[in-house]
Order: structure tokens, then sequence, then C-alpha cells
């Protein structure tokens, strides 16, 4: 990245231009970011801009060279010299998302690099590294030559974002955490993005949540966000799909970082809940699809589930936590388990999955802010699914904690539990696909980034 100087009355205009709905060029971001990484922007003005940024929006141009200018900011991970697909998955996160624990050694295991640079949990959701973590012995704090050695070694990794990879990107991100800007889409998409591009893929996958356990808690606001963020890839030339997928309840039956690494574990020996498979075969399949390894969506979800059932995926697994320095024969931590009973009798109408993720982070296994310690043993086993006839008496969750937080928690998490004399309508797995360019509408044509 190039020095960059810009004087104060420069940083003025610029957020007076975001302020009162004008447009900046790409050199001006390209020099706003440039300048915040390298600590010439103070916080406050760099929170006033990205303030006025996320209330008047920013065009498809400035929203591209935000993008662009993070990704500059830093290097990219180098391609190993074969000749195999490099392909990457990110989701927008939810309640027991253990996918990427699947998907990565997965596709590695079926002949794709993936070079996956993931996130910790702040929040309600969960994060990839915290869960791998799990893992006695196991890091994701690698440096970047380690992370291109195991990529070439494996064919996966699951990394930690490194200081060398997109820093403005980690630095505009906990100022957006700390200004409530984060529901942005452009900001969004360009943090997303920005990130991907450095690992210099060629395709990436986007599995967008909807529902009570995730971000997006309506269908069509999820959609606008996969819209959004496969027409800022495709304006950055980076090809990319976007699933919608559902998150009323949690994903598979295990929420909880060990617990969600037990299950992972599961399902790449050729078990695991039906739902987490049927998300892991189409996100995969799209990937395998879009860089030439099969033919169409059937075949690849044939060829993806061979290597479910033989143990290559669950070997390659293996493989990726040995090079990370984890220790498969080691035993997971896990809390004592104690029953939850339902006190109502009916059918299960709904699951608010957001207070289930609370709980578990409440119960010591999430953070509220950046750095805090977790407890990988604690967590939630789903023992209902929506739909189903619940007899008062019958259990609903397994909770792993001490008993002293069980009991803690007892009210809150019946609270969450929802019924009725009639079932609910099904909602399935996958609800949309975006493959390609829509019409944009006419604001977005205009100018503004956000649907």
């Amino acid at each position: 990245m190039s020095e960059q100087t810009v004087d104060a009355a420069g940083i003025l205009e610029w957020i007076r231009t975001k302020r009162d709905g004008g447009t900046m060029s790409p050199q001006e971001i390209e020099q706003l970011v440039a300048a915040y990484a390298q600590d010439q922007v103070p916080e406050y003005q760099m929170a006033a801009w990205t303030m006025a940024a996320f209330i008047r929006g920013l065009s498809w141009e400035e929203a591209r060279a935000l993008t662009l200018a993070m990704l500059r900011s830093g290097t990219r991970i180098p391609r190993s010299g074969s000749d195999k697909p490099r392909v990457d998955k990110h989701s927008t996160g939810g309640v027991g998302d253990k996918v990427s624990l699947v998907l990565a050694p997965l596709l590695a295991s079926c002949g794709l690099e993936v070079p996956m640079i993931s996130g910790r949990g702040l929040g309600f959701t969960g994060g990839t590294l915290d869960k791998l973590e799990s893992v006695p012995g196991l890091t994701t704090e690698l440096p970047l030559d380690r992370i291109v050695r195991i990529v070439q070694e494996v064919g996966c990794v699951i990394a930690a974002q490194s200081p060398e990879l997109v820093p403005a990107d980690r630095k505009l991100y906990a100022l957006r955490d700390a200004t409530a800007t984060v529901e942005s889409f452009p900001l969004i998409a360009a943090s997303i993005l920005s990130k991907k591009l450095a690992e210099q893929l060629d395709m990436l996958v986007l599995d967008v949540k909807w529902g009570t356990g995730a971000l997006m808690r309506s269908l069509p606001q999820a959609r606008q966000l996969a819209r959004y963020l496969v027409q800022l890839a495709q304006r950055c030339h980076l090809p990319a799909v976007a699933l919608v997928t559902n998150m009323n309840q949690p994903l598979g039956q295990k929420v909880g970082n060990s617990l969600e690494v037990i299950e992972a574990l599961e399902t790449l020996r050729a078990g695991g809940p039906p739902d987490l498979v049927q998300v892991v075969l189409h996100l995969g399949a799209e990937l395998m699809v879009g860089v030439g390894m099969a033919p169409d969506h059937q075949q690849a979800q044939a060829q993806l589930r061979r290597a479910l059932q033989s143990g290559q995926g669950y070997e390659c697994f293996a493989r990726m936590v040995r090079a990370q320095g984890g220790n498969l024969e080691a035993p997971l931590p896990v809390a004592p388990v104690h029953q939850l009973h339902s006190t109502q009798e009916g059918y299960l109408v709904q699951v608010e999955t957001q207070v289930l993720g609370q709980v578990v982070v409440r119960l010591g296994g999430g953070r509220t802010k950046l750095g805090q310690k977790i407890d990988p043993s604690v967590g939630l086993e789903m023992r209902v699914r929506p739909g189903q006839w619940v007899h008062a008496g019958d259990p609903l969750l397994r909770v792993f904690a001490p008993e002293e937080k069980f009991h803690q928690v007892q009210d809150e998490l019946l609270a969450a539990f929802r019924f009725g004399e009639v079932p609910p309508a099904k909602v399935p797995m996958i609800t949309f696909a975006e493959r390609g360019p829509s019409p944009l509408s006419p604001a977005q044509e205009s100018g503004r980034g956000s649907p």
C-alpha cells in the first residue's frame, strides 16, 4: 500500500459530501481509506464519515471503490501454483451455523483449494474460529506464509485474518461495531468482499441467513442483501452466487463451540442432521459447478455426498487440524448436561432462535465485546423441531452448563418456544438463489447503493 497524505480540510470536505448526499470519486475513496489505515484520519472523523455513508448510502461506484481500497490496504494470499480452482464460502451468521467446518474440508477432498479467512463470534451468532479452537492445541492465528503452506499441503485452512490482509477492514469493522453502522448493505458487502478478494478466488458462494436466528430477520431483506452482494462482487470481477437459507431454528441440533465441532465431525463421518447436510451440499454444488468441477448440481451433490460417505472429507479435516496444531484424539470440553422439559402442550409453532444464541452467550459460550474469553464447553442441543407435537413434560433442550447457570436461564429458554393448536407452515431450507445480475431499481441506477 502506498503512502497517502491528506489534510484536515480534505477530510472535512469528504464528510460534508456524504452528509449532503453527494458522491465521492474512486480516487477520493482510495485516499480516505489509505490514510485511515495509516492512522492519518482520526477515529471521530472516520466515524462521522461512516455514519454519513450509512444514512445516505453509497453509489455502486463508491461501494466498488471502497471494497478495492480496503483490499489494496494490505497484501493478498498468493496462489499456490497448482491448477486447482480456489473457492470460498461466507455466511452472514446464524445460530448453530457450523457449515464452514464441514464444507471447507469436503471441498478440498474433492480437489479444490479453500483458503478460508473466517471470524470470531460477537453477539448471538457465534464464530467459526471460536468453534474450531475448541479442538485442544489448535490455533487459527496463523502467519500468511503458514496459511499458504497449509493450503498447498492440505487443500484447505480455516484461519483468522492476519495483519497483512485487508488491515483497513479490520479497523473499519471495529469502528462500525462501535458506531451502530454495521447494518449498511454497502459497508457489509465491502467488508466481506475485500477479504474474499484478498484470497484471490475463482468463485465465492454466499450463505445469507434469514429468520429468528439471523441478523436478517425477514426474507425480503435477506434476498435484497443476497442480490446486493452478488452484484457488487461482479462489479469487482469476482464470480459469486448467493443462497438465502432458513435460520428460524438452529442449523443442526447443537449450539455451542465444542458441541458444534462434535456435530461437524459426525457429519463428516457420514452422519449429521439432514438440514445441515442439505445446506452443505447445496453450497458446495454451487461452487463445483461454477468452477467446472461438475457438469450440473445433481452430479456435484453426488460427488460431495460420496466424499462424506467415504470419509475423505473427515480425513481432510483431520489433516487440517494437525497442520494447525490441533489434536483430535484429545476429548473436546463439554459441560455437564441438564434436561429442559416443556411446561406446555401443542404444536411447536416458533422458536425464538436468537434467544437461544443469547443464552449460550450468557452461559459463557460467546462474547459481548472483542477479546472476551469464552467457555467452549457450554451450549444447547435441540430435542424438538417446529411443527412437532409436544406434550407437557417432553424434553425441549439438553443444556450443557454448570448447574447454577442452568437454573438461571431455564425461564428464558422456556419463553423461546411458542406453541399452538395448528402446526406452522413448512419453510424450505433454501428459499432463494442469486446467480447473476438482476435489473437494478431506479434508486440503484441513480447511484444509491442500498436496495
